[in-house]
């Protein structure tokens, strides 16, 4: 049994309404990175400097040595640009979420002093700004541990939220497997939080951007102004807030850098982009955890049973009656490589229907024969099945005048007589008036034709009660 892991799915075409606090149209939530001091660097016990977000082009490494540049720019984060940051989103009483790397944190207790007075959140950034990649999984996870145990030292209370941002594939699982984080944010796949099960753990994930995000000044593609960033973030909004408006709230995530936005340059774009919201109704400004504890009330996670996660005799059970008599078709349906994005009825639907197409002739002809004639016999006996019952039924097929039962009498006898199967058609896409108009159409055709569209007709009433079933 192969199963695919990745979530491709997500929400689907359906995704729920936020019902963000006092019906806002859209939640713009600033997180400001607070790295300095925690970087790649000799002092910090590294084998080598820093290269990663700055304003130097082309930034490597210096293996064994420092980089005094580097660390200029990094401290000049600390030293001006926290401040400036500080002051502009205190004056506006804008509430912001820091990512602390706890180490930066332990080192800069005057700017920690300044967050917590602002009533600011402080989540945790990890125990330092290192790659995480190569990370063995224990030593990943004492690294969490301890990033917890300093940032609780320092801060006074334990994070409730989490990015690694430079993570491991692992990164997000022995996140939650403390079991302690009200959200993790070491995603981009989404507009809005979701929960993710990891084992017996249902973990709220706030997903982040790197693209609403003033890295990419340090980045190519990238910014080269403030007015730059300015319209990326405008026109990011925009788009978002008309989705609030047309009824579906969104998040948007701004990323920040001390040592990046914080220069007097490109933190002009930030100040305009602040007084273009400002112009808003319906604009929450929250924390990540003020999200996460409102998703958390409003959209409490449930765990249903899964169609990838079912083992074969289940989902046989569940689904081989979903082709009329052929349980076959999903029993090999089975052994697809499933994944999340089979979840729902679109996707059982897609998995069972790549095993009815890839059946030999012999086999689809089995499942055309399979189903009852409209109308007929087995449905004047009471021997249909109950889902076959039912849609006969949604088609007024049960209540028939001695003349139309009569009529359908003779239009099954003459298609079975020159086709070879029953006639077959999704009743639930017609009325009894539509159905015999369809149904003296097509005796007519050739066998080759009919064929053919009786197995997109089977198809298609799977999918019909697929979706009694599955979202």
């Amino acid at each position: 049994m192969t199963r695919y892991p990745r979530d491709m799915r997500g929400y689907g075409p359906n995704a729920p309404d936020a019902q963000w606090p006092g019906g806002a149209k859209i939640a713009v939530q600033f997180v400001l990175n607070y790295e300095e001091g925690g970087e790649n660097c000799l002092l910090h016990g590294d084998q080598a400097s820093e290269a990663f977000l700055s304003d130097i082009p082309g930034a490597a490494q210096w293996q064994g040595q420092r980089h005094w540049n580097m660390e200029s720019i990094y401290e000049y984060g600390a030293r001006a640009g926290f401040w400036r940051l500080h002051r502009l989103f205190t004056t506006r009483d804008i509430p912001v979420t820091i990512y602390g790397v706890a180490q930066a944190l332990a080192r800069n207790p005057e700017q920690v002093a300044a967050m917590k007075s602002a009533g600011w959140e402080i989540a945790s950034h990890g125990l330092k700004w290192v790659e995480h990649k190569d990370m063995p999984e224990d030593e990943e996870r004492a690294a969490i541990a301890e990033a917890i145990r300093l940032h609780t030292e320092v801060v006074g209370e334990a994070p409730r939220g989490w990015y690694t941002g430079r993570c491991s594939a692992n990164t997000v699982r022995l996140v939650a497997e403390t079991g302690q984080f009200a959200y993790v944010s070491d995603t981009y796949d989404d507009d809005l939080p979701y929960w993710l099960e990891l084992g017996d753990q249902n973990q709220l994930i706030l997903p982040y951007t790197l693209e609403v995000n003033d890295m990419r000044f340090a980045t190519a593609p990238g910014w080269v102004t403030g007015e730059d960033f300015f319209q990326y973030l405008k026109d990011s909004f925009d788009t978002l807030y008309a989705e609030g408006e047309a009824g579906a709230p969104r998040m948007m995530s701004i990323g920040l850098h001390c040592r990046l936005i914080g220069r007097p340059g490109k933190i002009a774009g930030l100040i305009r982009f602040l007084d273009y919201i400002a112009g808003f109704d319906g604009v929450w400004t929250p924390t990540r955890l003020d999200i996460a504890d409102h998703w958390a009330a409003v959209h409490p996670h449930q765990r249903i049973e899964r169609p990838s996660e079912m083992n074969r005799e289940r989902f046989v059970e569940v689904y081989g009656g979903i082709f009329e008599h052929s349980p076959w078709i999903a029993e090999r349906a089975h052994g697809l490589e499933l994944g999340k994005a089979h979840d729902c009825a679109a996707g059982v639907h897609n998995a069972l229907c790549r095993m009815f197409r890839t059946a030999s002739h012999a086999e689809r002809h089995g499942v055309l024969t399979a189903h009852p004639d409209l109308a007929g016999k087995l449905a004047a006996a009471g021997r249909l099945t109950a889902e076959s019952t039912s849609e006969q039924a949604s088609a007024s097929l049960d209540m028939l005048t001695d003349e139309e039962r009569e009529a359908f009498t003779v239009l099954n006898d003459t298609y079975v007589a020159k086709h070879g199967f029953p006639f077959i058609i999704a009743v639930r896409d017609h009325d009894k008036a539509s159905i015999l108009a369809n149904f003296k159409r097509r005796i007519d055709n050739a066998t080759e034709v009919e064929f053919a569209e009786a197995c997109k007709q089977v198809e298609r009433i799977a999918e019909f009660r697929l979706m009694d079933l599955l979202p």
